[in-house]
């Protein structure tokens, strides 16, 4: 059976960069407290267009740097939480958009473990033989739903897109093993209280401000260290990976001081951490997709990946995978 292996990565970024700085005028902060809670320094955000433009943006900068027409691309899934519209599928618009006429597909909605529930998910379209070219695209604008004057969620995303190419491979590199959990109790911690059929959109929820991300910040901090940690641990032990034969933890950009624990449980060296937070914030599910981007020229053929995420719902998990392509 073959193995679904990452050939190819592509991403967009916005223009606008919205700095510490700037949120200091908007909400009671300071860059200080900002960056010792989370990291972050700056984020990118789209100030005209959707989540599909930035997508399709992404998808055309992979298929430019892979040297494939989108054409050719079998399947398209879009991991995101904020779709152009509830359907049609942002996935088939960024198909459209990008030219990948041949293409089906559809959207992932796990929040900030869309990405990962939609690479295993890709990956076994490969495994059965009967896909070639799986694109797996991370795309938010986070910026459409949060609210600018709550100073506990403003600081904390950002708009990004990015993308992989998965192909199957013979040899024993690509998409080894992976763990995925999902807990809907933790729904009531970080969620979107309004626009959904549990309580439709009216009047009174847009100015009640119903339609932006709600976030109580200890439970979901608390749960985030403990699910991160014990996934990757687990995926670890699963494949007898240690500290020393771990090349890179690839994790969701969501705060520092989770990425910190979930390496310390690890037992990495902090040289081995992808960590990209302090200049794009959570970009949702583009943060892990545009980490491999950021750290493709130091990436080998054989390196060994630990990726690990944690999102409201709950969702989390880890994959394990060994790079396919490099010096």
């Amino acid at each position: 059976m073959p193995r679904a292996a990452i050939t190819g990565l592509g991403a967009h970024l916005p223009d606008y960069i919205l700095t510490n700085a700037e949120l200091e005028k908007l909400v009671d902060t300071t860059n200080d407290w900002i960056i010792e809670r989370t990291g972050i320094r700056e984020r990118r955000i789209l100030k005209e267009g959707a989540t599909s433009d930035m997508g399709a943006k992404a998808v055309t900068d992979l298929c430019q740097r892979r040297g494939i027409s989108p054409d050719e691309i079998d399947l398209l899934i879009c991991a995101t939480v904020t779709p152009d519209m509830l359907f049609p599928s942002t996935a088939g618009i960024i198909s459209h958009k990008a030219g990948a006429k041949r293409a089906w597909g559809y959207d992932v909605e796990a929040a900030c473990g869309g990405f990962l529930f939609s690479l295993v998910t890709a990956a076994q379209f490969i495994e059965t033989g009967r896909h070639k070219k799986v694109v797996v695209v991370g795309a938010d604008k986070m910026s459409s739903i949060v609210d600018y004057t709550d100073r506990n969620t403003c600081i904390l995303f950002g708009d990004a897109a990015a993308a992989v190419l998965l192909e199957p491979t013979d040899d024993p590199l690509g998409l080894i093993d992976y763990v995925s959990y999902v807990d809907g109790s933790g729904a009531p911690h970080l969620h979107m209280k309004a626009g959904g059929s549990l309580k439709p959109p009216s009047v009174d929820t847009v100015l009640a401000r119903e339609h932006f991300i709600y976030q109580d910040g200890k439970p979901v901090f608390k749960a985030a260290v403990v699910g991160m940690a014990d996934a990757t641990a687990e995926i670890m032990a699963r494949n007898g990976l240690t500290g020393e034969t771990v090349d890179y933890l690839v994790p969701h950009q969501a705060n520092n001081r989770i990425i910190e624990a979930t390496r310390e449980r690890m037992g990495l060296a902090p040289e081995r951490v992808m960590v990209n937070i302090h200049r794009y914030g959570n970009t949702t599910g583009a943060t892990i997709p545009l980490c491999l981007h950021d750290w493709e020229p130091q990436l080998k053929t054989g390196h060994n990946l630990v990726l690990a995420a944690f999102g409201g719902g709950f969702t989390w998990g880890a994959a394990y995978v060994k790079w396919a392509y490099g010096s």
